[in-house]
């Protein structure tokens, strides 16, 4: 094997968009990886909440929800299909994983939004309802990653719920123990430096 065609996988982890990513779908964004292979890639936009409820679309989850209980936008494709993302403590293995609920990275996974919510309730974590997600073809998003687009964090089980997610670009660069911290305090708008 010459290891060209090896993938090494990205689930579970962070993409944090670099202040050089000029998409403005991805301006500051940071996208929770949930699928990454040599098919490609799939991730949900963390920090891009919408103006609506949950309770507006799927009623019977909006309790499941955390603060804000709005809908996000996970990203450019599939904008009329709504994505589940859960933490279920404990549920890291498909054995010990509530029904609906599929593990992806730790104790981070996918709820079939079919299922009956109170199957899943005493489970539960945290959810976040996302509209869309973004996704990437076979080696696009390695080329992102080759022009420096994105950096690649680890996640940790509270971004997916960050009560703040206007704040989770800054705050997940802050965490980082390299000069990535320093890239937190970049202004939003280079041109008033």
């Amino acid at each position: 094997m010459s290891g060209m065609t090896e993938v090494s996988s990205l689930t579970g982890r962070l993409l944090v968009a670099t202040p050089a990513l000029a998409d403005p779908n991805f301006d500051r964004a940071v996208v929770l990886l949930l699928d990454h292979d040599e098919e490609g890639s799939l991730g949900v936009v963390l920090n891009r909440p919408t103006p609506v409820d949950v309770g507006d679309i799927l009623e019977g989850w909006a309790d499941l929800t955390g603060e804000p209980g709005v809908v996000f936008q996970g990203g450019p494709v599939s904008l009329d299909s709504a994505l589940g993302v859960a933490v279920v403590p404990g549920g890291t293995t498909a054995e010990a994983a509530p029904p609906g609920w599929r593990p992806v990275h730790g104790a981070i996974g996918l709820v079939d939004l079919e299922a009956p919510p109170e199957l899943l309730a005493p489970a539960l974590g945290s959810l976040r309802i996302f509209a869309g997600y973004a996704g990437w073809g076979p080696g696009q998003l390695e080329d992102e990653l080759v022009d420096g687009a994105w950096y690649v964090v680890e996640s940790e089980p509270g971004d997916v719920s960050s009560p703040s997610p206007e704040r989770l670009w800054r705050e997940v660069l802050r965490r980082q123990r390299s000069e990535l911290a320093m890239v937190a305090t970049y202004p939003d708008d280079p041109s008033l430096n």
